[in-house]
């Protein structure tokens, strides 16, 4: 047998050899990527904004003292109703401040000096009275002396002067007995006030009323003691005409439009329904808990008419979360936003076609929060991959874990 012919011994080795380096490349060779898929559907899909806010009231009354006095215990309390025109709180005279002795004495002589001058004008009452009596007399005098021809008319005119004057210094005299008699009880009163106190019961007294029919919503002022006009006593408010007012993004608030439906959850009950009322045209920076500055647009939401939010426990003030729908429909081809990344500025994502993720360009319409609705890119029951890690590549080998 020829030595150049090969042996079954000796092509053994040769044959181990392809075996090993066929175990090796096959041990090296890279593991299909584990991934997550989901499958494409149609499902309903709502655009919306979400936010918090707070009740409030459209309309709100400060009852205030109108003048300076002396306020009586308030009785009302917070959450109490009233009825329009009701009698809310009362307002007396302030109290004069006591005298001292030296004060005492002065309003003493006060009170003899003022008493001294009203009998000055009563007996200057008396005399203008009997001079205008004697004026008088005369007049009649000479006017039948002029019937007769006796005196002359100029006689008879000076008389009628006189008597006019006389007439009014009776006048004069009456009108200063009257100012001395009022000079006399300022003093007599400036003399009865001793310590300070208020007067008693026919103290005059003023009662303010409500000027609309609701409820105690704050007591500013309950004890008694002086207060200055002006000075707030109580608000009150009608429950009926409650809101919500929310902070919104100026970027979200751009997207509402008045008249649009809003979901109302977040106050302890079943969602309720609301429109928006009006949206603010000026806006405000608030500085988040993260020390951001953001720009937001007040927002003012109205209940549904058939919704009566005090009859269901809710106040000023409460808190409550606001969803504003946007746009919703009820058969939309949606994917997680999660499995949507940027390719060559165009949105992508990675579809699962025989055990291989596939790079898609989609287009894509609406997003709101986990969902983005798909307008063209992929089909329905099609199987993306959820979160895409940077290792994956079109073509690459995947195994799915769901």
């Amino acid at each position: 047998m020829p030595h150049h012919l090969l042996t079954p011994r000796r092509l053994l080795w040769p044959l181990a050899t392809l075996i090993a380096l066929g175990l090796l490349v096959w041990t090296l060779r890279p593991a299909p990527a584990r991934v997550n898929t989901v499958a494409v559907e149609h499902a309903p899909f709502v655009d919306s904004v979400n936010e918090e806010g707070r009740t409030r009231l459209h309309d709100t009354w400060h009852v205030t003292a109108p003048i300076t006095g002396y306020l009586r215990r308030v009785t009302l309390e917070v959450g109490d109703e009233v009825a329009q025109d009701q009698v809310l709180f009362r307002l007396e005279p302030s109290p004069a401040p006591a005298l001292d002795a030296r004060s005492r004495e002065q309003a003493e002589d006060a009170l003899q000096a003022s008493r001294a001058r009203l009998q000055a004008a009563e007996a200057n009452l008396e005399t203008a009275r009997a001079e205008r009596r004697f004026a008088e007399a005369e007049h009649q005098r000479y006017r039948r002396l002029h019937e007769r021809d006796l005196v002359s008319t100029a006689d008879l005119e000076h008389r009628e002067s006189l008597r006019d004057r006389q007439r009014a210094l009776e006048r004069a005299a009456a009108s200063s007995v009257e100012a001395a008699r009022f000079e006399v009880e300022s003093a007599s009163a400036v003399l009865a006030v001793t310590s300070g106190q208020r007067s008693g019961t026919d103290q005059p007294m003023l009662e303010v009323s409500a000027p609309v029919a609701g409820v105690v919503l704050e007591r500013f002022r309950c004890c008694e003691g002086t207060v200055e006009a002006g000075q707030p006593i109580l608000e009150i408010g009608r429950l009926a005409d409650m809101e919500i007012l929310v902070d919104l993004l100026s970027m979200d608030a751009v997207r509402l439009a008045p008249g649009m439906e809003v979901r109302i959850t977040g106050w302890g009950g079943t969602p309720l329904a609301g429109t928006v009322r009006r949206i603010e045209p000026a806006g405000f920076t608030r500085t988040s808990a993260l020390g951001v500055d953001e720009q937001r647009v007040p927002v003012v939401i109205d209940f549904a008419e058939d919704t009566d939010p005090a009859g269901l426990g809710l106040g000023t003030g409460f808190r409550v979360e606001v969803e504003f729908l946007i746009w919703q429909g009820d058969d939309v081809l949606q994917v997680p936003t999660s499995a949507l990344f940027r390719d060559d500025g165009r949105w992508a994502a990675y579809v699962v076609e025989d055990d291989h993720a596939r790079l898609r360009h989609l287009e894509i319409g609406r997003q709101s929060g986990l969902v983005s609705q798909v307008l063209a890119g992929v089909e329905a029951g099609e199987r993306i991959v959820t979160h895409p890690g940077d290792d994956l590549a079109d073509g690459v080998a995947v195994t799915a874990l769901d």
